[in-house]
């Protein structure tokens, strides 16, 4: 019954009018930002951040999710048409996408894609509400030991599952945890790593950096390529996939909803490798995997799927714990606290209306895309002839106009920029941002649970191991980390004996 209550108090939220456009401004703007090739959604969530001040909070956090699921939809367009992801998570729709597109089935792999990104994201919406509600009963018998060790855990898994080596990843969060820290210490009142500027005092505005980091040098790295767009010519029809198409979608819809609920609970798995998994397991189980790359059907049904029951799920660690497990997600989390809504378990229990309304509009917002993507699929593909060029000066004016707007502070332009050359050289570096932005979100969190927890234990550091669940989520941390290294020691060791 009480979860019956609560969905109808979600309801109730959801189907406000203004929380219904902006539920439909979401997914529109992220179906549109999906689209197009070098606009992602944590180029679009971190420019609008500032433009949530004046919203309220419910319909912040419904816009913003709208913008995610969205654009994760959205990508598979660009993929099947253009054979060019919109986002990293849609690469693997590439593959047959586009070979069913140029076998004259371009309108029956769109509509696989909608209708697998709608079971997926409600079979996903349905977890957060099973899920929900238990992870926060446990959450609040956490203390500040089990915080530190949680929060500690989800920053070295996310750092080590990122694109790159797992020693850039750690040292990225460490980087973001030091500028996180920036500003006055509020127990003891010394001002840290502010460099004698008094507008560093206040330490910096999560959007200043989540801009720079993001937005910023994701323009200067686009500029700096020759754009190359492959575009399928040919007519689309037949919006509906026929039915040996649909015989042959079910069950790996259903399976890729099922790797993409796992790997969007994993704090920094992600889109991107639920999609890769969910593709490697239909062509490994498929009687004749030399389909795959020929347009398969399971070759888009599944990593859709996957796609967007990532995208939903994600949002159970950031809602629950206060755990971002992706820049997206840490995106979300800086919205909760512009809007003075302290992170974690209490979230549910203090502001309820923000979500039950959030994971009702979920629902609604997938019927959307739905509506929205298959009869004007004609209006998204001509937004795929737009140039980069003529998009980047709209993105850099909004985001210098919203970063001015938080405090009406010049050191806030200036630090835009500096956050946007040191995004860049991260590009240059092969170094993942994600660590980065999450140390920046969680360092002050990490670092007042540690005091809380060594005041409590009167300075004795055996405390975070005396405690079964930090401990249990210190060796879970090792062993994961133990895991990921060995691999590539081994092969540096082969590599070494080779060369000698």
């Amino acid at each position: 019954m009480d979860i019956l209550s609560n969905l109808a108090l979600g309801f109730s939220v959801a189907a406000d009018p203004w929380n219904l456009l902006y539920c439909l401004i979401g997914v529109t703007l992220g179906t549109f930002i999906g689209v197009l090739p070098g606009v992602g959604p944590v180029v679009t969530i971190a420019m609008l951040l500032p433009l949530t001040f004046g919203l309220p909070s419910e319909g912040a956090l419904i816009m913003l999710a709208g913008i995610y699921y969205g654009a994760a939809y959205g990508g598979s367009t660009t993929a099947i048409l253009v054979n060019l992801p919109g986002e990293s998570s849609s690469v693997v729709t590439c593959i047959d996408g586009y070979q069913m597109a140029r076998k004259g089935r371009a309108g029956a792999a769109l509509a696989l894609c909608a209708i697998g990104s709608f079971v997926a994201g409600c079979f996903g919406t349905a977890l957060i509400v099973v899920a929900g509600p238990p992870l926060t009963k446990i959450a609040l018998e956490f203390g500040p030991v089990e915080y530190f060790s949680l929060m500690l855990m989800a920053l070295v898994f996310t750092s080590a599952l990122v694109h790159g080596s797992m020693a850039k990843g750690v040292l990225m969060a460490l980087f973001g945890i030091l500028v996180g820290l920036a500003g006055v210490d509020i127990n003891t009142g010394v001002r840290r790593f502010t460099f004698g500027s008094s507008g560093l005092v206040e330490g910096i505005e999560f959007a200043v950096a989540a801009m720079g980091l993001f937005a910023i040098a994701e323009i200067v790295k686009n500029l700096e390529t020759v754009e190359k767009r492959e575009v399928f010519t040919g007519r689309i029809s037949g919006l509906m996939p026929n039915r040996d198409e649909m015989r042959q979608a079910v069950k790996p819809i259903m399976r890729g909803t099922l790797v993409g609920s796992f790997f969007g609970v994993l704090p920094g798995a992600g889109q991107t490798i639920a999609t890769f998994a969910a593709y490697m397991l239909e062509k490994r189980i498929a009687k004749d995997p030399s389909r795959f790359g020929q347009g398969a059907v399971e070759g888009v049904a599944a990593p859709e799927a996957a796609n967007n029951a990532s995208a939903q799920t994600s949002f159970i660690p950031t809602l629950t714990l206060g755990i971002p497990g992706s820049a997206t997600m840490a995106l979300v989390l800086g919205a909760l606290m512009i809007q003075g809504i302290v992170p974690g378990p209490q979230v549910i229990t203090s502001h309820p209306s923000l979500f039950w309304g959030l994971i009702a509009s979920m629902w609604i917002g997938n019927l959307l895309l739905v509506v929205l993507n298959l009869p004007l699929v004609g209006v998204w593909t001509s937004m795929l002839r737009i140039p980069y060029r003529v998009l980047f000066p709209g993105i850099l004016v909004l985001c210098c106009i919203g970063v001015f707007s938080l405090k009406f502070n010049e050191v806030d332009i200036w630090l835009v920029a500096l956050f946007g050359l040191a995004g860049y050289i991260f590009v240059k570096l092969d170094c993942e941002p994600a660590p980065f932005i999450l140390g920046f979100v969680l360092g002050p969190m990490i670092e007042e649970n540690f005091r809380r927890a060594m005041l409590m234990s009167r300075g004795d550091p055996s405390v975070f191991f005396t405690s079964p669940i930090s401990l249990g989520f210190l060796v879970f941390m090792f062993l994961i980390m133990l895991v990921l290294t060995i691999p590539s020691l081994r092969s540096q060791k082969e590599r070494a004996i080779l060369e000698a």
